[in-house]
């Protein structure tokens, strides 16, 4: 990676939060004249780069995943009590954002003191530059992520509880769901001495090769689909937030490095390849038969 690299990475991050922030501000509140969007955004970077300075001087990455999910309900709870007149829609995609950030900081935090370290950071956190990007990029991921939430959240008009909140609860219900379900299956799968080699094609897993993600993707679609009504002028561009989620998990980090790391595995083994042919890598579709192996 060119020395200069990292640094982009970390203006790209903070650029897109600037104009994230000038976007989702349109029609907002604001507190003590500044727009509540806005400090929404600078909390999120400001967080993490105040984690990052414990975490490089000792080396850590134990702590990455957990900020990210306590920048999520910091945002949340921060936007709710400085809003103006709270109403449905901006307490129900609050609690919506909470409960999942919660869930998502407990599981990765498990799963980091049973592995003792987390195999994306491991490498990098010596390297100072690289690793302040990749903190700085977390910022932008949350900014971005919850962008459709905060803006309704934040917005100084209110409209009445309709079908769009329903249906977005609906949306972020059957997301969540599938997320925490992956979640638990293939940390049972995992736990089997037996497995610990061996990829996972069981369960939600037989429907598409990262259920996880699916989810992941469904339940913010349904916090935009929530938010929506809400929302006006610049700040609709906010509701990009799940194609933005789409192109994080499946371009640039996500399924791209799993099958990066799947092909170093189990590239040569038969059964992957079939697994692979027969498993879509999102969209979940019924299960197909594994091919009959060749008789001798």
């Amino acid at each position: 990676m060119n020395k200069a690299t990292p640094w982009v990475g970390v203006l790209g991050a903070v650029g897109l939060g600037a104009l994230l922030a000038l976007a989702g501000s349109d029609g907002g509140g604001r507190l003590a004249g500044i727009p509540v969007f806005a400090l929404c955004v600078a909390l999120a970077f400001a967080i993490q780069w105040l984690a990052f300075v414990p975490a490089y001087l000792a080396q850590s990455e134990r702590y990455f995943d957990l900020t990210g999910s306590f920048t999520f309900l910091s945002l949340a709870l921060f936007a709710l009590a400085v809003s103006e007149q709270p109403d449905a829609r901006t307490v129900i995609i609050a609690l919506l954002v909470a409960c999942w950030a919660v869930r998502l900081g407990w599981f990765l935090s498990a799963r980091i003191r049973r592995d003792g370290f987390d195999r994306r950071l491991n490498r990098i956190k010596k390297d100072f530059a690289v690793f302040l990007m990749t903190w700085s990029l977390q910022g932008a991921w949350v900014t971005v992520s919850f962008a459709p939430g905060l803006a309704a959240i934040t917005a100084s008009s209110r409209v009445p509880a309709d079908g769009f909140l329903a249906a977005g609860a609906v949306l972020w219900a059957l997301g969540f769901a599938i997320e925490v379900a992956a979640d638990e299956q293939k940390r049972r799968f995992r736990s089997q001495a037996a497995n610990a080699e061996r990829f996972i094609a069981s369960g939600l897993w037989a429907w598409c090769r990262h259920p996880n993600y699916f989810g992941e993707i469904l339940l913010w679609t349904g916090i935009a689909v929530a938010a929506w009504p809400a929302l006006q002028g610049w700040a609709l561009l906010t509701l990009a937030s799940p194609l933005f989620i789409v192109l994080l998990l499946t371009r640039i980090s996500g399924v791209r490095m799993l099958q990066a790391s799947g092909q170093r595995r189990w590239g040569d083994d038969p059964e992957y390849r079939d697994y692979l042919a027969r498993t879509p890598a999102l969209i979940p579709r019924p299960p197909r038969r594994p091919r009959p192996k060749p008789s001798a």
